[in-house]
């Protein structure tokens, strides 16, 4: 399997986000409020947009969309520079949730 570069990645998700807008819109047309009242708040929730957490990796596809929503949609290169900094951000001192480190091997010692 071929390895996809940071740039090709930001075109991706930013190719799914526009699909995904699209299926907001088609919901909005056809009832109207659907997006204010249903849908962006539900997404503020995934995204974690009103926690005082440092943003993750996992929370940046919800972020995108909401993004997307907004009067200008980011460009390739904005988005490429977040995953950036997502990709070589060291993670949190302790771990995730519990205490656990954020590593899925299982073979790793304490793991």
């Amino acid at each position: 399997m071929t390895n996809l570069t940071t740039h090709q990645l930001a075109e991706l998700l930013l190719g799914i986000a526009r699909a995904q807008q699209a299926i907001i819109e088609a919901m909005e047309n056809s009832k109207a409020g659907f997006k204010s009242t249903h849908f962006r708040p539900m997404l503020e929730t995934a995204s974690r947009i009103r926690s005082n957490r440092a943003e993750t990796l996992a929370d940046y596809p919800p972020r995108l969309l909401l993004q997307m929503m907004g009067r200008n949609a980011p460009l390739a290169d904005a988005v490429e520079k977040e995953l950036d900094e997502l990709l070589n951000a060291k993670p949190a001192e302790g771990g995730g949730a519990g205490g656990q480190t954020g590593s899925l091997d299982m073979t790793a010692p304490g793991g």
